[in-house]
């Protein structure tokens, strides 16, 4: 009587994540976008999903302290993340462009209310772990290698003095032809950094194995090719570089 063979089917590794993490203004999400595209990955910026359920609060009349009513709203967020004909990202919710209009101040303020609510943050984790697909993924935000992907294989801190990220801001919107005014946009940045350090959930800080960039005096090329060197240095991500 022959022995029965067993086969033994190993899950697929799971895909690379670089973590990019920081304070609002800190450079995060154009350094993530440009190391994606380097890598060939995709990106999760984790901030506009917290923008755009403000957003959608404010479109169905919901208070930004009311929890219960937030979590259901997370939970059947109607988003989608598409690119133009240019490869530009243009998002969609409840069927409207919104790209533009989730990158304002206001919605920048409402975002980091709605997320130091635990039920929201609990709402979207799952949503935010689902980018994760092959051949990778680069994800911003504030706790992505502390709380979304604590095992991925690179994790960076940006950060910068809150005056140099609100000049950084200040410049952006003049450009957008917004108008703005840098001593109100210093101010509202030290009232984020208060409520992300502070939050009971996964507060803003760096993971205990991450990589802590200060980008106060270094422009996106200095802070890029400080990033490569790392990316540089992990086989995994190696064999991803494109030439």
């Amino acid at each position: 009587m022959s022995a029965e063979v067993v086969k033994v089917v190993m899950p697929p590794s799971p895909a690379p994540v670089v973590a990019i993490d920081g304070p609002s203004g800190s450079g995060k999400g154009t350094i993530a976008h440009r190391l994606a595209a380097l890598l060939g990955f995709e990106v999760l910026d984790s901030g506009s999903l917290y923008r755009l359920l403000a957003l959608a609060a404010l479109h169905h009349g919901v208070s930004l302290d009311n929890e219960a009513a937030l979590e259901v709203l997370a939970g059947h967020l109607d988003v989608q993340f598409l690119q133009n004909d240019d490869g530009e990202a243009v998002i969609i919710l409840e069927g409207e462009d919104v790209t533009t209009e989730i990158r304002s101040e206001e919605m920048g303020r409402a975002a980091s209310m709605v997320a130091a609510l635990p039920a929201v943050r609990a709402a979207l984790l799952q949503r935010q772990q689902a980018f994760r697909e092959q051949p990778g993924l680069v994800a911003d935000g504030r706790d992505m290698g502390t709380v979304v992907f604590t095992d991925a294989c690179l994790k960076i801190f940006l950060t910068a003095t809150a005056e140099a990220r609100a000049e950084r801001r200040y410049k952006q919107l003049l450009e957008k032809g917004f108008s703005a005014s840098l001593p109100a946009l210093i101010d509202d940045i030290r009232a984020r950094d208060d409520r992300d350090i502070n939050r009971a959930v996964a507060p803003l800080k760096p993971a205990d194995d991450a990589i802590v960039l200060d980008s106060t005096r270094l422009g996106i090329e200095e802070v890029l090719a400080r990033v490569m060197r790392e990316v540089e240095q992990i086989p995994g991500l190696q064999r991803h570089i494109k030439s």
